[in-house]
């Protein structure tokens, strides 16, 4: 590889390393985007950037861009805090949040190696065993931006509930996190809980660097200055036209996409920033996907796993080490660096990337979708149980559209049928609406489908994935097909104060999202478990006999 097919950015401890056809389109946009003034109009705020359109959004919505000395004013705070909990012998901290308000404090804990239990589900299993650990040593800290979040209403009150039945006041375990003149600070005042106010000049899936990141860090016993810190250090860097990661970052993953390589699979590859793919996939399908337009970030297990090889759509990505570009199953882009600064440089890249594409990158239009199909179907007592097309083992098949099947009467012929429905530019996404811990062997279907076709093959915990990947699902380009597997539930829990259980709220979610993907025509498989463990064995073997 000659010297002159590799490109690289370094400031601040970050490195952002191109290679070949990606480091083309990179180079073809960052002139037009140099020429054009963006870097130091975007570190100013500008909210043109994106067009007239965009504009009111974009002007409450750029507060991220100065986060690392703003959130500085929280930090007496989370001292403050921390210390309280500490005192109180409370070490076991809980996160009720979805979407932007749990991916962040995961990743942020998890690579720093201190323990927090994220609670981003409506399965009530997962809900349950939350519930019962170290309840006596709990804080909880209940997150949401818009103050009105089903799934974290719901946590909140199924703790209230636990507090009270184990005799303790609910007002001396709960934190609430959230956005002022919001419903739940409200309610979370009159309950006397103490309350954290966030910048509201920040969306969700940009708030890492806010306090609903750094709160629930920080009672985790995470260093949250020293985060700031390292987001600091690459400030002054994003004003610059040049050794600007940012910019460098933004302009390959918005111009490789604009050549046709839309599909960006993120692989690790030693960088120790554990989750990182899961925080950065929310961000960019989130940001990007919509229009008919966007890119789909495809997070791959590592650089050897199924799907992180040379594909005609494809821009492979690997995070931390920088194997060299132009072999199979190596990567067009690498990017290393510390997690606070790479928190900065992706949200300054997608930025870039949503003008590229010429769309608004902090609005989420198609969100609402799935969400109002789950109330209408509560409102009329939850979602009706539809007959299966056939049962083979602990399996149920099911399909909105029998005819994607192409009679298939077997679990095998089924997935290979989905497989086969897969247009040139399509993608598989895998959406399973299961207990992240106990059925974690369902994250394994990713690989095995992923060798079994060339198409991109996602994964995504449900309903998490609503508030991630499920905006690019519906406002991308309209060429995925969706394996939807939804699980049998042997103990259910009810939601205090609701006439529904959780159980009722994960089914109504489970066919809320089913009939927002099925109306737009794409090619839908719904397969349910009777038995968890027993049908994801079942369906694992299937996969790999399909593929024999």
């Amino acid at each position: 590889m000659s010297a002159m097919s590799e490109a690289q950015v370094s400031a601040a401890g970050t490195t952002v390393t191109t290679w070949g056809a990606a480091r083309e389109a990179q180079e073809a946009e960052l002139a037009p985007l140099i020429d054009a003034g963006v870097p130091a109009a975007l570190a100013a705020k500008d909210p043109g950037l994106w067009g007239e359109a965009a504009r009111p959004e974009a002007e409450i919505r750029l507060d991220w861009i100065s986060l690392p000395e703003t959130s500085r004013d929280l930090l007496p705070t989370l001292r403050d805090l921390a210390d309280e909990v500490r005192g109180a012998g409370l070490d076991h901290v809980v996160l009720a949040g979805m979407g932007g308000s749990s991916l962040a404090p995961e990743v942020i804990t998890r690579t720093t190696g201190r323990p927090l239990t994220v609670l981003d589900t409506t399965d009530p299993g997962q809900v349950r065993a939350a519930l019962a650990d170290r309840l006596d040593r709990t804080v909880v800290v209940v997150s949401s931006k818009s103050g009105g979040t089903t799934e974290t209403d719901s946590h909140r009150r199924a703790y209230e509930q636990a507090f009270r039945d184990a005799g303790i006041d609910p007002a001396r375990r709960i934190i609430v996190v959230t956005d002022p003149g919001s419903p739940l600070e409200s309610q979370a005042r009159e309950a006397g809980y103490r309350v954290v106010l966030a910048d509201p000049g920040v969306g969700g899936r940009y708030s890492a660097l806010t306090a609903f990141g750094l709160v629930p860090s920080a009672l985790a016993g995470v260093d949250v200055a020293g985060l700031l810190d390292e987001a600091a250090a690459m400030v002054s860097c994003l004003a610059k036209p040049y050794d600007n990661p940012g910019l460098a970052l933004g302009a390959v993953i918005g111009g490789f996409a604009a050549t046709g390589h839309d599909k960006l699979v993120i692989a690790d590859a030693g960088s120790g920033l554990a989750g990182f793919g899961d925080w950065a996939e929310q961000l960019i399908a989130e940001s990007t996907g919509k229009d008919g337009k966007g890119v789909l970030p495809v997070v791959v297990e590592d650089t050897a796993a199924p799907g992180f090889a040379p594909a005609p759509d494809a821009h492979l990505l690997s995070l931390g080490g920088l194997n060299v570009g132009g072999a199979e199953g190596t990567a067009d882009t690498g990017v290393a660096g510390h997690l606070g600064a790479q928190f900065l440089i992706w949200e300054y890249a997608t930025a870039i990337a949503g003008r590229i594409l010429g769309i608004n990158p902090f609005d989420q239009p198609n969100v609402q979708e799935s969400k109002d199909n789950t109330e209408a179907l509560l409102e009329a007592g939850g979602a009706s149980a539809d007959e299966p097309l056939f049962t083979e083992g602990a399996v149920e098949v099911h399909a909105p559209d029998p005819a994607v099947l192409h009679g298939a009467r077997d679990l095998a012929g089924a997935v290979e049928a989905l497989l086969e429905s897969l247009p040139a530019a399509g993608y598989l996404a895998v959406l399973a609406y299961l207990d992240r811990h106990a059925d974690a062997s369902a994250a394994g279907l990713r690989r095995g489908l992923a060798a079994r076709t060339p198409h991109p093959v996602t994964f995504g915990w449900g309903p998490r994935f609503l508030h991630s990947t499920g905006q690019y699902h519906k406002g991308g380009p309209q060429v995925g097909s969706f394996l939807q597997v939804t699980g049998a539930i042997a103990d259910d829990l009810p939601v205090p104060g609701r006439p529904y259980s959780f159980g009722a709220l994960q089914a109504a979610q489970a066919a809320g999202d089913l009939r927002a993907l099925a109306g737009r025509g794409r090619p839908t498989v719904r397969l349910h478990l009777r038995d968890r463990a027993e049908g994801l064995a079942q369906l694992s073997a299937a996969i790999e006999r399909g593929g024999a």
